[in-house]
């Protein structure tokens, strides 16, 4: 049986869990740039010419005292076209550059550590789900959410941790702002650390 075994907390680069934040901006605009970039553009709406029926005039143009109309399917009219509505090929990305990027993620993890809710733990497991349930009450991870970083993530992780809800697993690399601030708890791996820190002290 696989065992869970919390390692000796190793000390934390300071360039990396203890820089300056000024001010929260750099963070907003990372966070809302990872929730517009996972934004698909599924609604759509039908404009004038595409609106089923309206051939025919609604009454003719003179004589009846009312205003002109030539379709039905008017914007103004109930059941007519839509103007200026999404049509499903809207773009609602936000770029930030990869320096930007990674100082934010920096930013969030100093805020992580000053709020106590980074673990520094190795979990072992060999896709029991169980395991998980062990290593969550040995280290005290009874919150909402969990964030574990592992050195790799792996389909034995993932299927080990698929069915607790409260957690998630991103690799080393592929931390983000709207992980970090959105954890309870940051469970990172030992071995998982060192690549933490060598990307992003590349984006000074």
């Amino acid at each position: 049986m696989a065992e869970t075994t919390t390692a000796k907390k190793p000390t934390l680069d300071k360039a990396v869990f203890d820089v300056e934040v000024k001010n929260h901006e750099l963070l907003k605009l990372a966070y809302d740039s990872y929730l517009a970039n996972s934004r698909g553009a599924n609604a759509t709406t039908k404009r004038r010419g595409e609106v089923r029926g309206g051939g025919k005039k609604p009454w003719k143009q003179k004589g009846t005292g009312r205003a002109r109309f030539g379709s039905s399917r008017n914007p103004i009219w109930r059941g007519g076209g839509i103007v200026f509505g999404p049509l499903g090929n809207e773009n609602y990305t936000k770029t930030v550059p990869a320096a930007s990027k990674r100082l934010a993620v920096r930013q969030a993890l100093t805020l992580a550590k000053k709020a106590d809710k980074i673990v520094i733990a190795d979990l072992k497991t060999t896709g029991k789900t169980s395991e998980v349930a062990a290593f969550m009450t040995k280290n005290k991870l009874d919150v909402r959410r969990v964030l574990l970083v592992p050195e790799e993530k792996t389909d034995v992780i993932a299927r080990a941790t698929k069915n607790i809800q409260s957690f998630e697993v991103v690799s080393p690399t592929y931390l983000t702002v709207y992980h970090i601030l959105n954890a309870d708890k940051i469970v990172v791996s030992a071995k998982a650390l060192p690549k933490i820190e060598a990307w992003l002290k590349g984006g000074k």
